[in-house]
């Protein structure tokens, strides 16, 4: 698969080496040159230095070929933006979107986005592993909060 990832924090770089470990062609677009020291030497990977909301620098980075595109910046605006962009003006067919904010995220679930917020994520893993019930899929954490609710 051809995969574009905006951002190359933890998280970017993380998937960014495990996909092109698995074989996959890889894009990493990152504005900060320094943070590319996370994917090591001989990662595989194609490197854009931008914005992932510069359509320049999205074609630079293939995201006309691209079958999916991963939002992994540290900021919900940027990603929930590259999203938008991607779907909208280049029907990139599979979007991912990291989103720390949950209230944010369930609106743009309810738009059709697949988004991850971290935090629920997390949660969810940790109470499963507390009562050591099986893991659940992302769907069933991403509305961790939803159960709460009274």
């Amino acid at each position: 698969m051809k995969v574009v990832i905006f951002g190359c924090g933890r998280t970017g770089s993380t998937l960014a080496l495990e996909l092109a470990r698995l074989g996959h062609q890889i894009t990493v677009i990152e504005q900060n040159p320094n943070a590319l020291v996370r994917l090591g030497e001989n990662h595989g990977c194609e490197v854009v230095i931008g914005s992932g909301l510069e359509d320049h620098v999205l074609e630079s980075a293939g995201i006309r070929e691209a079958d999916v595109f991963f939002a992994a910046t540290r900021g919900d605006n940027s990603n929930l933006m590259a999203g938008q962009v991607v779907k909208l003006k280049y029907n990139v067919p599979k979007i991912c979107i990291k989103c720390a904010d949950p209230l944010r995220a369930e609106a743009y679930r309810k738009m059709g986005y697949l988004c991850v917020t971290p935090s629920l994520l997390t949660a969810g893993l940790m109470r499963d592993w507390l009562l050591g019930t099986p893991y659940e899929t992302i769907d069933v954490y991403n509305v961790l909060l939803d159960s709460l609710k009274v």
